[in-house]
């Protein structure tokens, strides 16, 4: 069973950034991929950000170009930095590990985190 915890989520107006931060144990990052993905309120899930054991990130187009993932292999600590935050970035963010398919990281089942809530006003 992995261990995940997200944080950093809150408030933030249109335009603004957050940077959340998810704390993995060192055995998930060389194991598994990471990701993000999030859910807003009545939709479904949806992967947002992946990062392979190679270090090489995929975006969803909704979030391409604004928001960075990257890991910390010093803190065990992947993180997701948002930036031009929109009202519809308003979510729960899960950080997620997964095993790597075909160019896809599919997020293993009991490797989610809580997640954190982030809203974005207008």
């Amino acid at each position: 069973q992995g261990q995940l915890m997200e944080s950093g989520g809150g408030s933030v107006e249109v335009g603004g950034s957050l940077r959340l931060s998810c704390e993995a144990s060192g055995y998930i990052r060389s194991s598994y991929c990471m990701g993000w993905f999030r859910q807003a309120p009545g939709k479904g899930r949806e992967g947002i950000a992946i990062i392979a054991n190679d270090g090489s990130t995929k975006y969803a187009d909704s979030v391409n170009g604004r928001f960075s993932i990257s890991y910390d292999s010093a803190k065990d600590r992947l993180y997701l930095q948002m930036n031009a935050l929109k009202p519809e970035d308003t979510a729960m963010y899960y950080c997620v590990a997964g095993d790597w398919t075909g160019g896809v990281c599919f997020p293993k089942a009991g490797y989610w985190g809580p997640g954190t809530q982030v809203t974005v006003s207008s």
